[in-house]
């Protein structure tokens, strides 16, 4: 339940009112106003597009695309019917759209595919797997999801997002034949996902790549991806718990969901997995009747180069890299580039399963083109690090256990090096979101061995004013569920400190701009004065909650990072109690994570290039 009255002021800021939080009926008119107030500038999903003009530019084609996504309401539909198990018709109705949108199955079939699924760690696959291939001289097509700040960026050519020109004009070919067959084949359009895998696939065919890697949406058996016949080569990188309505509540559903991307006869792989997970990737493979391996470890490999280097930092990187080789090497086997020998005889694998664990697959020698690849792989949003004079921004999507658990090591053991070598005082900063079904409060435990000295809560909302940047819209998820969840994951915060680490709840007064009205503990158990007007007195407190990410990173930077561009239509400083503390300081250590959408909605802010 939401516990607070909220109201927005001129410049749209959130106040949070305790005197005000006195039963149901005042947290009802409250909901109602904060939502009111924002839902002037958050516009409601955008009506049906017309078609192409010529004159439509590439913002004209996201508008529309915007147009396919599922409203709130209708998507929890979706989830209580997946639970129901009636995810049959989905590749049945997936077909249908490909057909209507001008290409065959058939045609699919020609594409040479990398299907990779997995809970954590498909996507670094994936883009390990981009370079490498692409450095043999291939033409590569990527797809993957989400996006960060631009849509295009989920269809890649060569490791590049594909053009505004290529996007529009092709977006254009697939959504107007899906449009104009509507009626006569009594037909719909395809929600927003499904539309940009049918986008992709198009685009693949007639950009005539070399290969196509895919990257499963959620799940596998029944993702939207997963009308693929025939690809070269599967994987399946680390799995763990996430989408639970949608998969299943433990990581053997989630395994049998994952192993419906195996196809008979086709070689899979997968790395080091808990043994009830893995006896089911087994016994799907056997069923299918697909060759499944278990990658060895990155050390199994030779090459001259010795220690192999990664471009993506952290540990847990090691196993996505053998996946991909193990992919890559596969791939080339099939079409008989010269550097592998031929794949090996299916007996092998056969036998393997008799012994109830899948073979495992032998390093190799890597060539220059594989260990260059590994080194120089990119990708955004992951394990990145951003410089900015006395600001360290850490940025990583991870938003399930397994993932947290690898980002707190890679952000203890980076920051820990940063701060051996800083010179005067130093602060951390946690900027947090969460969405969906996922248990904060189990990711944000995670977090604690790192002792943040202040903790940032804010929704997936770049501002609070009307975005002009369609491609971050987002209407799957109310705003008031997005408002809602912000201020739990900021309760969750404050419960797990309050515990274990009083002395996070105050500042020395002598580190405070201005009078300090002081916050007991137990004032700490509801919601509190978030933005304040200028005439009202600071707060002192470690935990914050702001109504949008450019709120957010303005008070965290306060104005020391001259390149982060700032929404002029809060042109105020925010002055909260902390902010000399942040002001003073002679490095300031930013983690954001536990969304890839807050993470895109920060990078939208940090780096201008990625909006060109």
């Amino acid at each position: 339940m939401m516990a607070g009255l909220y109201r927005a002021l001129p410049v749209a800021r959130l106040i949070i009112h305790r005197s005000l939080m006195s039963g149901a009926e005042g947290e009802g008119a409250g909901r109602k106003t904060l939502i009111g107030a924002w839902r002037r500038s958050y516009n409601t999903a955008p009506t049906k597009a017309a078609l192409r003009l010529p004159s439509m530019e590439y913002q004209d084609a996201v508008q529309a695309l915007n147009t396919l996504q599922t409203n709130a309401s209708t998507l929890e539909q979706i989830r209580r019917e997946r639970q129901l198990g009636r995810t049959q018709g989905t590749l049945e109705a997936m077909k249908s759209f490909v057909y209507r949108a001008g290409m065959t199955i058939e045609e699919l079939d020609q594409l040479a595919i990398i299907h990779v699924t997995g809970t954590k760690g498909k996507g670094s696959t994936c883009a390990f797997c981009e370079k490498i291939l692409h450095n043999y001289g291939l033409k590569t097509g990527f797809y993957s999801s989400p996006h960060l700040v631009q849509v295009r960026e989920r269809i890649r050519i060569n490791g590049k997002p594909i053009s505004r020109e290529l996007f529009t004009k092709y977006f254009w070919h697939v959504y107007n034949r899906l449009d104009e067959t509507k009626d006569t084949q009594s037909g719909t359009m395809p929600a927003y996902f499904r539309f940009l895998t049918i986008l992709a696939f198009h685009i693949f065919l007639h950009e005539k790549v070399d290969l196509a890697i895919i990257e499963v949406g959620i799940g596998g058996a029944y993702d939207c991806t997963n009308i693929i016949r025939r690809p070269v080569v599967c994987g399946v990188s680390s799995l763990g718990i996430d989408h639970v309505s949608i998969l299943g509540d433990t990581m053997e559903k989630i395994a049998w969901q994952k192993g419906g991307i195996f196809k008979p006869g086709v070689p899979a792989f997968t790395v080091p997995q808990p043994s009830g997970p893995m006896a089911v990737l087994i016994e799907r493979a056997k069923e299918i009747g697909c060759f499944l391996q278990l990658c060895p470890d990155l050390e199994d490999f030779q090459s001259e180069e010795g220690k192999l280097s990664l471009g993506l930092a952290g540990e847990h990187q090691k196993s996505n890299a053998s996946l991909a080789l193990q992919l890559c090497r596969t791939w080339l086997q099939h079409h008989h580039h010269p550097d592998f020998p031929p794949l090996r005889d299916s007996v092998d694998f056969v036998e393997g399963y008799e012994r109830q664990r899948p073979p495992v697959s032998s390093g190799f020698y890597l060539t220059t083109p594989m260990i260059d690849g590994l080194h120089k792989t990119e990708w955004l949003g992951r394990s990145q690090i951003l410089k900015r004079g006395p600001l360290t921004y850490y940025i990583d999507g991870a938003h399930t256990i397994g993932s947290i658990k690898a980002c707190v090591k890679w952000f203890r053991e980076r920051s820990l090096k940063e701060a051996k070598a800083a010179r005067g005082p130093m602060v951390q900063v946690l900027l947090f979101n969460t969405t969906g079904e996922r248990d904060a409060a189990a990711l944000l435990k995670l977090l604690m061995p790192c002792q943040f000295d202040f903790a940032v809560f804010c929704p997936n909302l770049l501002d609070v004013v009307q975005n002009p940047n369609a491609d971050q819209k987002n209407y799957t998820v109310s705003l008031e569920n997005m408002l809602s969840r912000c201020l739990e994951n900021h309760r969750a915060w404050c419960k797990l400190t309050e515990v274990k680490h009083d002395h996070l709840w105050s500042l020395p007064c002598s580190t405070l701009e201005g009078k300090t009205t002081l916050v007991k503990k137990g004032d700490l158990d509801e919601e509190m004065l978030l933005l304040h007007e200028p005439e009202r007195e600071p707060i002192t407190a470690r935990a914050l909650v702001f109504p949008c990410i450019n709120n957010a990173l303005q008070w965290i930077t306060q104005g020391r990072d001259p390149n982060l561009q700032l929404s002029l239509a809060n042109p105020h400083n925010v002055q909260l109690a902390g902010a000399a503390t942040l002001k003073e300081a002679s490095t300031i250590q930013i983690l954001i994570t536990g969304s890839l959408h807050l993470v895109g909605g920060c990078l939208k802010l940090l780096d201008q290039s990625l909006s060109q």
